[in-house]
């Protein structure tokens, strides 16, 4: 190793780890999972649950930084388990899923969830998304969860009766209108700040504002929000 390295090395092992509670039901995949992540020296796993009760109670015990959640589990499913980990601001969730269990993934996204994680999702993905949630990015594989909130956000032609209202918008400035138009589109905060011109920095500002103006717990949900009202 070179010294170059041996720092890099070093300087991970130093940085403070991101803390993760692995909730998932079936115990070899459970296994599988947290052996990549303990495979690397920037992440701990805090703990491990085998259905949603039991990851709501250590979530609450832990305090862990993320939560990895399954959607499907004994006792109360991840949709349940992860409003109740969100309302209480417990940790950031980061939902495994599977493409048959899309109307499950938009309940968690809908419940506060970061984002999304395919189990099939290689290991070099698995790490990159737990550290991608942990910096406040939440957005996982965009082409995937564009393809989510394009099936289950677009405009309909009757208005759902539990649809938004289109004036929830208006606390908005016309920058944070045109962030919160990015996010509809799954962008990154780095291709929101190229195609706006602004620094990422900015671009964090306007999310975290525009989060706390409409009550929403997640730039996903943000997401969400911008294709149901056509943003």
């Amino acid at each position: 190793m070179t010294e170059e390295s041996d720092a890099a090395h070093g300087a991970a092992q130093d940085a403070p780890r991101i803390r993760v509670l692995v909730a998932e039901d079936q115990s070899a995949v459970r296994a599988g999972l947290v052996l990549i992540l303990r495979s690397v020296p920037d992440i701990e796993v805090a703990g491990e649950a085998a259905d949603g009760e039991e990851a709501v109670r250590l979530a609450r015990e832990l305090r862990p930084d993320l939560v990895l959640m399954d959607v499907q589990m004994p006792r109360l499913d991840g949709v349940s388990a992860t409003r109740q980990v969100v309302a209480e601001g417990l940790a950031d969730v980061l939902v495994l899923t599977t493409f048959d269990l899309d109307e499950y993934v938009f309940g968690a996204l809908r419940a506060g969830a970061a984002g999304f994680l395919l189990k099939n999702t290689d290991a070099a993905g698995l790490l990159r998304a737990v550290r991608t949630v942990a910096a406040g990015e939440g957005l996982i594989a965009p082409a995937v969860t564009r393809r989510l909130i394009a099936e289950f956000a677009a405009p309909r032609p009757v208005r759902p009766a539990d649809a938004p209202d289109p004036a929830v918008l208006d606390v908005l400035t016309r920058r944070e209108r045109e962030v919160l138009s990015c996010l509809g589109e799954g962008l990154s905060n780095a291709e929101v700040a190229e195609r706006l011109s602004m620094a990422e920095a900015t671009v964090k500002t306007h999310v975290s504002r525009l989060l706390g103006k409409l009550e929403l717990r997640s730039r996903v949900q943000a997401a969400v929000l911008a294709q149901e009202l056509g943003v």
